[in-house]
């Protein structure tokens, strides 16, 4: 067996060093794909409105709010219709926004009789 001699070490040496560097060239290329992905205007978009809704206290509000809104826009439909005249429509409307706000500020309450009013109706 021959002994090493310094240029065989030296060698070995850029070996290692240029592996090691097209590592760490591989990893630095897929941060910057992570990177770029995440900062796509979409991507941040999506990403916080799942964090929104993950938050409990703003996804109970949503919900609220969805319920209000709901409420509100079959009140109109039922009590005016879909065909009416400006005025009609204009009372719809002031109607819907009435009962929208009044079920979303209260929405707990309303649930908390519609639970009582279903499990002494079943």
């Amino acid at each position: 067996m021959k002994a090493k001699t310094a240029n065989d070490n030296l060698n070995d040496a850029i070996l290692l060093l240029q592996k090691k560097q097209a590592d760490e060239l591989l990893l630095l290329k897929e941060q910057f794909h992570i990177t770029y992905q995440s900062l796509k205007p979409l991507n941040l978009i999506i990403s916080t409105f799942q964090e929104l809704t993950q938050t409990p206290e703003i996804k109970n509000n949503i919900l609220n709010d969805l319920i209000g809104l709901s409420t509100g826009y079959l009140t109109k439909k039922i009590l005016v219709g879909t065909k009416a005249n400006s005025i009609k429509n204009l009372f719809g409307t002031l109607l819907q926004f009435a009962v929208t706000n009044i079920v979303s500020k209260n929405s707990t309450e309303i649930k908390a009789h519609f639970k009582k009013f279903i499990s002494n109706f079943f």
